[in-house]
C-alpha cells in the first residue's frame, strides 16, 4: 500500500510541476524580461484604446466583456475583467467592474475601452443589435443583484474579485457563449459549502471547493482543473491548452460576436 501510495504521489507532482509550476515559471521569466515592466498604479496609462467608437444618435444596442492583465507582478498570472453595456441610441457607454477599495462595484470608474494598469484589452464577448438589447436588461439585473458589493467583501485570492463578478453577469446573459480567460483568477470562486454548481454559460458543471481548488467541465468552458486558483485544461470547442500564466495557447481566435437587426 505504500508503494502505491508513494507511486500515486509521485504522479501528481509531476503533473502538478508540468502543467502547473513549469508554465507559471516561464511565463514570470518573459512577463519580467519585457522591455518596460508595468508601472504602479499612479504611473499607469488609463487612456481609452479607441475600440469603441463615440456613441452617435441611431447606433445599435452593444455589449461587451473585456479582460486585461493587471499590474506589476501579478500580470505574470492574472486578469481584470469588466462589463460594457450602451442600449440602443444611448450618447454613452456604461462600464462596470468590481475592484478592492471602498465600494467594490463600480460605474464608469475608467474608460469603457480603457487600458488597465497600460495593458490593452482583449475582447471576451461581443454583442451588438438586438442580441445585445437582449441581453443588457440581464446584465443590469446581475449587476444589481451581486452579492459581494459591501465594503470589504472584495478579496484578491481565492475570491470573490472582479473575475467573479464578471462570471456571475456572463450568467445572467442568455445563451452567451463566452468565457473568461483561464487567467482570469477568482472566476471559479464559489460561496463556502457550495460544492456544485452549473457553469456561467450553462453548458456544463464546476465542482468547487471555495476557489482554492476545482474542476470544470462544460462546452464552452471546456476542461478546467483550478489549483489554488491557477487553472490548466482543455478548450474543447476550439482546441487548445489552457495554462497557468500563458492562458490559452493554441490557434487565434475571435471573440464570441453576434449581431442582429439594428
Amino acid at each position: 500500500m505504500s508503494a502505491l501510495f508513494l507511486l500515486a504521489l509521485r504522479v501528481i507532482l509531476f503533473v502538478l510541476l508540468v502543467l502547473f509550476l513549469l508554465p507559471l515559471g516561464t511565463h514570470a521569466l518573459w512577463w519580467l524580461a519585457r522591455d518596460g515592466r508595468s508601472p504602479d498604479w499612479s504611473a499607469a496609462d488609463w487612456s481609452s484604446t479607441g475600440i469603441l467608437k463615440t456613441p452617435v444618435p441611431g447606433d445599435p444596442a452593444l455589449v461587451r466583456v473585456y479582460a486585461a492583465r493587471v499590474g506589476r507582478w501579478r500580470g505574470i498570472f492574472a486578469h481584470h475583467s469588466w462589463i460594457v453595456i450602451k442600449p440602443a441610441g444611448a450618447a454613452r457607454y456604461t462600464r462596470y467592474d468590481v475592484v478592492g477599495w471602498g465600494l467594490p462595484v463600480r460605474t464608469d470608474g475608467w474608460a469603457a475601452d480603457g487600458r488597465w494598469f497600460g495593458n490593452l484589452p482583449e475582447t471576451v464577448l461581443a454583442l451588438d443589435g438586438t442580441a445585445a438589447a437582449r441581453a443588457i436588461p440581464g446584465i443590469q439585473t446581475a449587476v444589481a443583484a451581486y452579492p459581494h458589493r459591501a465594503p470589504g467583501s472584495y478579496s484578491v485570492w481565492p475570491g470573490p474579485n472582479s473575475n467573479t463578478f464578471a462570471a456571475h453577469v456572463l450568467a445572467g446573459i442568455p445563451d452567451a457563449v463566452a468565457t473568461l480567460p483561464p487567467t482570469a483568477l477568482g472566476k471559479d470562486w464559489t460561496p463556502p459549502g457550495r460544492l456544485l454548481e452549473r457553469t456561467p454559460s450553462g453548458t456544463g458543471l464546476r465542482l468547487g471547493f471555495g476557489g482554492y481548488a476545482g474542476l470544470t467541465v462544460g462546452w464552452v468552458e471546456g476542461v478546467e482543473v483550478n489549483v489554488l486558483g491557477l487553472v490548466a485544461g482543455l478548450d474543447l470547442r476550439r482546441p487548445a491548452l489552457k495554462l497557468p500564466g500563458w492562458g490559452r495557447i493554441g490557434p487565434d481566435w475571435e471573440p464570441v460576436h453576434e449581431r442582429q437587426g439594428g
